[in-house]
């Protein structure tokens, strides 16, 4: 039994005529007469009537047609589907991202959704070491990482490039200045993320190689409980631009550039290399490029 069989047996039983059927499905009445036959010989019983002349159906081929009609439409639901899919009428972008990265993902959500408002996108918090697994084992269908990944299995694009920037609060000793240097930084008390990264190692070690004392008082586990703090006066942070933007635009904060420690940090999105993405997540990569 095939699916086009039972649209010939729900045709002709609309149309209440083999002859008007073929016509309807654009095929020679034998071809139906043929399709019936074998829809009948598969499963051992009478479909239609022949002694009447109107098609009428057997009380077997009145319970296939009840089978029939609901194949029919789950075939043509999910035609529908697929076409809302391409035309961006319907779908689902997964993404990944950490704490600094989803920053860089809020402008492009919202530009997105202006253009697309059906589609659903849901960002899945993860570790930036482990997001390129995420992509690989298919949990979710992008990422957005501030590194490179190692892994030839994984295509990356290059979408933002963001630094790190030193932010006090607007009552600090520092904030008529464009630059302080590390030296200056010796007394300050520092804010900082307790999430292990490289940057992070970046900034110890440069404190290190200009023999400058680093005073970490307070760690914390997110940028946002960070810039509070900061904001307070209770201490400076060296945080990612792109984390602090509209604090820095609303004059709650104020950045600061430190000469030696101009570090920059490329963000990428990333997706299996192999995939074929689907209509909604092409166009999110398309909006990010």
């Amino acid at each position: 039994m095939d699916i086009n069989q039972l649209e010939v047996l729900a045709t002709i039983a609309r149309e209440r005529s083999f002859s008007r059927a073929a016509e309807v499905l654009g095929r020679s009445q034998p071809a139906v007469s043929q399709a019936i036959s074998r829809l009948e010989s598969q499963l051992g019983e009478t479909l239609f009537d022949r002694s009447s002349k109107d098609g009428t159906l057997t009380p077997a081929g009145e319970l296939l047609l009840e089978h029939a009609h609901q194949i029919l439409n789950i075939r043509r639901d999910a035609e529908t589907s697929i076409r809302e899919l391409r035309s961006l009428r319907n779908g689902k972008v997964t993404i990944s991202a950490n704490e600094h990265t989803v920053f860089y993902l809020l402008p492009k959500i919202a530009e997105f959704m202006t253009k697309h408002p059906n589609i659903k996108i849901e960002v899945k918090r993860g570790v930036a070491s482990r997001i390129p697994k995420q992509v690989i084992a298919r949990e979710a269908e992008l990422g957005v990482i501030s590194f490179t990944p190692a892994d030839d299995s994984v295509r990356s694009i290059p979408v933002f490039e963001d630094e790190l920037v030193l932010v006090l609060a607007p009552t600090h000793r520092f904030a008529n200045k464009e630059t302080v240097t590390i030296n200056e930084l010796g007394n300050e008390v520092f804010i900082a993320h307790n999430a292990v990264s490289p940057y992070r190692q970046r900034v110890i070690e440069t404190f290190d190689k200009y023999r400058v004392p680093l005073s970490i008082a307070v760690e914390l586990p997110s940028l946002e409980a960070i810039k509070r703090l900061v904001e307070q006066g209770t201490g400076v942070a060296l945080v990612p631009r792109l984390t602090a933007e509209s604090e820095i635009a609303s004059g709650a904060l104020i950045a600061i550039t430190v000469p030696e420690m101009r570090l920059k940090r490329k963000l990428n999105i990333i997706y299996r290399r192999n995939a074929t993405l689907s209509h909604a997540a092409s166009a999110f990569l398309e909006i990010c490029r």
